[in-house]
């Protein structure tokens, strides 16, 4: 029995009309299993968001992708090529990773910017990641991307040291901050904008400045009215500074913010602290890059140099310096105030307040 049986089996396979499946099997169960890979309960975002060609390396093809975003799916498409393998709103997690998909993350670069990075950057005065109608992101020029969906691409020259927050790259704030400024225009959140990045110790005034230079953003009136109160409070915020230092670190006390004049002549200029004794004078650098900054910068060298002459010594302090490395500016001044005996007396002046 078990003989006459055998045979069959064997001819089966070349039948039409036999069990055709079993010898499809292998090619059946690879798709079953592709099938039975878990991707939509993971809870690492990077795998709840995934585009076209990941899906692909699962056994998954852009055909049965699309049909599980269909009508009562699964899943949904969230931009083009880029899939999340649930139902319901995206996260504001997936919703950034997405817009780094679509971008080519890994390929030719791609930075979060604009208000998503400020938010990243934890600014209270950006609105929170799902508020946002638009995620900004930075690749370079050459890059054949277009706006779509949620994503805003920003085309740039070169990309800007990124910074990485929570396992994304994200612009400077400075940067982003340019970004942002350039689709705003209500001037209050300009002015926000600005002053929490100052007063946050985020960055300094002239960085943001330069930006906003550089992106031609300061020939629009409610940015050039944001930048003069952020230069405005940036002085505050670094003169501050200064009187702690001279505080804190046991200095003596010197004549703050005064004008210095030679007696009966022509006006010097102002000092931010003045030590007639020893003579020596610490002027704040608070310059902002704009058109006019040689011409800024010629002043300052021309007083400075102009002050020395007389036998003034004259310490240049920048507000970065001041907030990244207090101890090291007072050094500084300490020695030049030390090293005031060894030099000749200067021309005597006449300190007037400011």
């Amino acid at each position: 029995m078990n003989n006459d049986t055998h045979p069959q089996a064997q001819s089966t396979p070349q039948s039409h009309t036999a069990p055709k499946p079993r010898t499809g099997s292998p090619s059946v169960s690879a798709e079953a299993a592709a099938r039975a890979l878990p991707l939509s309960h993971l809870s690492d975002v990077q795998r709840r968001v995934l585009t076209t060609a990941s899906l692909r390396e699962h056994g998954i093809s852009a055909a049965k992708a699309s049909a599980q975003c269909r009508a009562g799916g699964p899943w949904q498409q969230l931009l083009p090529g880029v899939f999340l393998l649930h139902q319901g709103m995206a996260t504001s997690e997936e919703r950034l990773h997405a817009a780094l998909l679509y971008t080519g993350r890994g390929e030719e670069g791609a930075v979060i910017t604009g208000l998503a990075a400020l938010a990243l950057h934890r600014f209270t005065s950006a609105p929170p990641l799902l508020g946002l109608e638009h995620i900004d992101v930075m690749v370079p020029r050459t890059r054949r991307l277009r706006s779509t969906g949620f994503v805003r691409i920003v085309r740039a020259h070169a990309l800007p040291g990124t910074q990485v927050i929570t396992g994304l790259p994200v612009a400077p704030v400075a940067r982003a901050i340019a970004d942002a400024v350039a689709h705003l225009s209500d001037a209050n959140t300009v002015r926000c904008i600005l002053a929490e990045a100052v007063r946050g110790g985020h960055c300094e005034p002239a960085a943001i400045v330069r930006e906003l230079n550089l992106a031609r953003l300061l020939t629009r009136p409610h940015v050039s009215d944001a930048v003069d109160a952020l230069l405005a409070e940036g002085r505050s915020i670094a003169e501050d500074r200064l009187y702690a230092m001279v505080s804190d670190f046991g200095l003596p006390d010197p004549l703050w913010n005064v004008d210095l004049r030679l007696p009966g002549g022509p006006h010097l200029g102002g000092v931010d602290a003045f030590w007639p004794d020893q003579s020596v004078a610490v002027e704040l650098d608070t310059r902002a890059p704009r058109q006019d900054e040689d011409a800024l910068w010629s002043e300052y060298a021309r007083k400075r140099e102009h002050l020395e002459r007389l036998g003034i010594t004259v310490v240049h302090l920048t507000p970065k310096k001041l907030r990244e490395a207090m101890d090291q500016q007072a050094a500084v001044v300490r020695t030049a105030l030390m090293a005031s005996v060894d030099r000749d007396p200067a021309a005597y002046v006449v300190v007037l307040p400011r």
